[in-house]
């Protein structure tokens, strides 16, 4: 590694926001409650493409690396009384859309929904599909934990309508995984894979990570190697966002274990060359897929979109989340249902709804979340990409100039009038993005390093 590149990493690879909405949800307030919903979702039109995500907070092991909203659980008897609260809060949505709207995609998320019953998620499946207007071709996918699965369990996602599997691997080391509480080996790993592909699942997508404790090059390769071995269609590379301040059971991970910011940036970029030479295309920062997939084709036409699964194709008008903690976002503005899934089933068992806090997007706020999503998906802004906001665009347009201007670490620069990261700060995208955040500073939330 040279000097100047540990220069860019001492500059560039501070903790940021992964900008999977704008604002970021730090910034939702409770002045969005549950009347702005039912009004913001009265006035999708008739034939908006609506995609659904379902919120299991609930799994079987903890995972100490996990950074989600989730609680663990032996018993199966809360999670039965969660799924009383989703299907009201379910009734609840589709009556205040009263007909309107087409679901074009379905994600379970988690948590770990894979522990529901096959009684359960077929008992899902058949709400989901008497409360809206589901498209014969919708995408279903599905967050699978390999250690939950069994015959019926496989059977009843199949009959669900599963396209899309997404496992998380996270890393195949034994130590690591040990060092995580994520035991997991690669045949149990296969299994899984065959199982879903015999039962007519199109698309395998693979969760690993990268800056996880006692990780190394070696062992990331070799993990990397393994998961190219199963031939998946997808792969997320993400990178740990160790935050103990907020999810308390990553103080498990001894923080000397852990990679500094120069050794986490080298086993990314090993592990993008390692990905790519296997034949798959990079999309965006942290996602790589087959060049006939659908997420590769939305890149290569313009379409890529990110949302809070991350990259995505799905170009829906409206995603409602429901379960607790689910984010929604609309043409309006965000919704975020609240965190504990107790205070959640106790609000939809009195009301039939849980919004605790949101965001109204201002035109402003609107075309700051335009580029920025634009930058992470293209790494350049175009004078067309912000056409479309008037002089209001032009200006962001000219803020971005004057950074490139006065770069001198050679992060971005201007080309034929448009603002482009260069390869050289493609890694520190996300910080680059942030200097478009005009909230960024303004909240006292800590967020994960940029690399």
């Amino acid at each position: 590694m040279t000097e100047s590149t540990d220069d860019l990493i001492e500059r560039y690879s501070y903790p940021v926001p992964r900008y999977t909405s704008y604002p970021t949800a730090p910034h939702f307030h409770a002045g969005i409650n549950a009347k702005t919903y039912a009004r913001w979702l009265s006035h999708l039109p008739a034939d908006a493409s609506i995609s659904l995500y379902l919120h299991v907070p609930y799994c079987d092991r903890l995972c100490w690396f996990c950074g989600c909203n989730t609680k663990h659980t032996l018993r199966y008897e809360p999670v039965a009384e969660y799924l009383k609260a989703l299907h009201l809060e379910i009734d609840w949505v589709s009556r205040q859309l009263g007909g309107r709207g087409q679901v074009t995609a379905i994600h379970l998320g988690g948590g770990s929904p894979t522990l529901l019953t096959p009684v359960d998620l077929l008992a899902l499946k058949t709400k989901l599909t008497a409360s809206f207007k589901i498209a014969t071709d919708a995408e279903i996918s599905i967050e699978i934990d390999p250690n939950d699965l069994d015959g019926g369990r496989y059977d009843a996602m199949a009959q669900f309508g599963l396209t899309r599997a997404s496992l998380g691997v996270q890393d195949f080391d034994p130590q690591v995984q040990r060092a995580i509480n994520r035991q997991q080996t690669l045949e149990q790993t296969y299994a899984v894979v065959e199982a879903m592909r015999r039962r007519g699942v199109r698309s395998i997508n693979l969760d690993l990570l990268y800056g996880l404790p006692f990780q190394s090059e070696t062992r990331l390769a070799r993990t990397i190697d393994a998961g190219l071995g199963l031939d998946p269609d997808r792969i997320a590379l993400f990178g740990y966002a160790h935050v103990p301040w907020m999810k308390p059971h990553q103080k498990m991970i001894p923080d000397s274990a852990l990679p500094d910011r120069h050794e986490r940036l080298v086993q990314s970029q090993m592990a993008a060359q390692q990905l790519k030479a296997g034949g798959l295309t990079p999309i965006g920062f942290d996602h790589f897929a087959k060049p006939s997939d659908s997420l590769a084709e939305a890149a290569r036409n313009g379409r890529l979109r990110r949302n809070f699964q991350g990259y995505t194709d799905d170009a829906a008008d409206a995603l409602i989340g429901l379960g607790a903690s689910s984010i929604g976002s609309l043409p309006q503005g965000y919704v975020q249902n609240i965190s504990g899934s107790g205070d959640y089933s106790k609000a939809v068992l009195a009301s039939g709804v849980a919004i605790a806090k949101g965001f109204a997007l201002s035109s402003s706020d609107k075309l700051r979340r335009h580029a920025i999503e634009t930058l992470l998906c293209t790494f350049r802004l175009t004078a067309r990409d912000v056409a479309g906001y008037g002089a209001a665009g032009r200006a962001l347009l000219r803020e971005a100039e004057a950074i490139a201007m006065t770069d001198q670490d050679g992060v971005t620069t201007m080309q034929d009038g448009s603002f482009v990261i260069t390869e050289r700060g493609r890694p520190f995208v996300r910080a680059i993005a942030a200097r478009f955040d005009t909230y960024l500073g303004s909240s006292t939330t800590r967020h994960s390093l940029a690399v």
